[in-house]
Formats: structure tokens, C-alpha cells, sequence
């Protein structure tokens, strides 16, 4: 089913109030931006106790669908503009250009304060099962958690530049045959790489979100996690 139809039994009051929740909970499975579990302790913040309150299960059903609206607006300009550039001879975007099919997901509106939800979700429920072992790359991001959390979203340069070792060590090792040959090590490495895109897009200000972002090979969000958007489930 689609997110309209999900939606649609989400506002009926004529179903039984716990299918109207796991219908939002459906749309969820559809549009999760900062992942599945994630999103939804982020709409109860937004909109309160959807799982018992009509009146917030509706506000939590709204936060969502505007998100979802903004994304969908910002691909139609992002479609507009390659075909635009396709016009003018430029048929393959640079690396440097953005592009928001690519990833890691934002939550549109509301995307520094969502990534800091996210993260702190992360640190208190799958962060330090990551963190376990004497990984460098690994604890580097966790402190690079702790750092962001702490200060509300910004990041000095220096640890901005110590995220982006501990992510090209992590990268690397993810990078090759490390599925076949270790698939728990794997999907550890990129729920890493998950929770740096947080990191960056938390330490990003709110107001950079309202221009169409830049990703790069290194710089931006698009440059650190692109692979790892299906790794945001927390």
C-alpha cells in the first residue's frame, strides 16, 4: 500500500484506534527519515503520545506528511535543475553537486533537530553495542556523538577533521570484501558510517538546510554515508 492509503487509515476514526497507530506506523516503514525507530521517537516528541492520544496521533501524522511534502518538492526542483543542465550540455552532474537521491535521508523542516534526536536515540539504545572492541575509527565517532550532543550540533574544526578520519578508516574497511568475509563486522561498519551522517547533519545549522545542499567527496553529508541510507534503522 501506498503512504496515501496508510494515511487515509490513520484519520478514519471509524477503525479501532490501535490499527489507526500501526497504520502511522506503516507510513513510517515508508518515509523514515532518520530511520525507523528514530522517526518514530522523534514524532513523539513533535506531536506527543500518538500511541494513546488521537488528538497527537493526527499532529504526528502531519509532522511526517510535511516532511515527505518538502523532500518530494526538493527532488521535483532537483529533476527541474538536471534537466536544465542536461539543455546546456552538462549530462553528468559533478561530484560536487548535490544531490538529494543520494542520501543519507534529512528530515526536511527539521533536519539538525531530528539528527540530535536521532543521536541520542542511537546513544542510548544500539550506540554502545558499536562501540564494543578496540575499534579507533569507532570510538573516534563516538566521541564525535558525545562532542555534538553536548554542544547542541557544532563541532570544533578539529573534531570536524578527526570525524572525517574515523570515517575514511571505517569507510575502508567497509569498502572490499568485508560482507562476504565478515557480515556482522559489515553491518556494524556501516551503522557507523550511519550514525557520522547524524553527526554531520546534526552539526549542521539549521538555517544551511533552507538552501539546496551541497554534497562533496569528502565535505558534506552526501559525501560521508550515501551507501548507507537503508543502514538508518535505528
Amino acid at each position: 500500500m501506498s503512504f496515501s492509503a496508510f494515511a487515509r487509515r490513520v484519520r478514519d476514526p471509524a477503525l479501532p484506534y490501535q490499527r489507526r497507530v500501526s497504520a502511522l506506523r506503516s507510513c513510517v516503514q515508508l518515509y523514515r527519515p532518520v530511520g525507523f525507530e528514530a522517526t518514530l521517537s522523534f514524532l513523539e516528541e513533535l506531536a506527543g503520545p500518538f500511541r494513546r492520544d488521537e488528538a497527537a496521533l493526527l499532529r504526528a501524522l502531519e509532522h511526517l506528511a510535511a516532511s515527505r511534502r518538502l523532500r518530494h518538492e526538493d527532488l521535483q526542483r532537483y529533476a527541474a535543475e538536471r534537466r536544465t543542465a542536461k539543455q546546456l550540455g552538462r549530462r553528468i552532474p559533478g561530484r560536487a553537486d548535490r544531490n538529494p537521491n543520494l542520501g543519507p535521508p534529512i528530515w526536511y523542516g527539521a533536519a539538525q533537530r531530528a539528527a540530535l534526536h536521532a543521536l541520542s536515540y542511537w546513544r542510548r539504545s544500539r550506540l554502545p553495542e558499536l562501540l564494543a572492541g578496540n575499534d579507533p575509527g569507532a570510538r573516534e565517532i563516538g566521541s564525535s556523538v558525545s562532542a555534538c550532543l553536548a554542544s547542541g550540533g557544532p563541532l570544533t574544526a578539529e573534531q570536524q577533521r578527526r570525524l572525517d578520519d574515523a570515517v575514511q578508516q571505517v569507510r575502508q574497511r567497509a569498502d572490499g570484501r568485508l560482507h562476504d568475509e565478515d557480515a556482522p563486522a559489515y553491518f556494524r561498519a556501516r551503522d557507523l558510517l550511519c550514525v557520522a551522517a547524524l553527526v554531520r547533519d546534526a552539526a549542521t545549522p539549521e538555517c544551511a538546510y533552507a538552501a539546496p545542499r551541497a554534497g562533496g567527496e569528502n565535505g558534506g553529508p552526501q559525501g560521508i554515508a550515501a551507501e548507507n541510507e537503508g543502514a538508518k534503522h535505528a
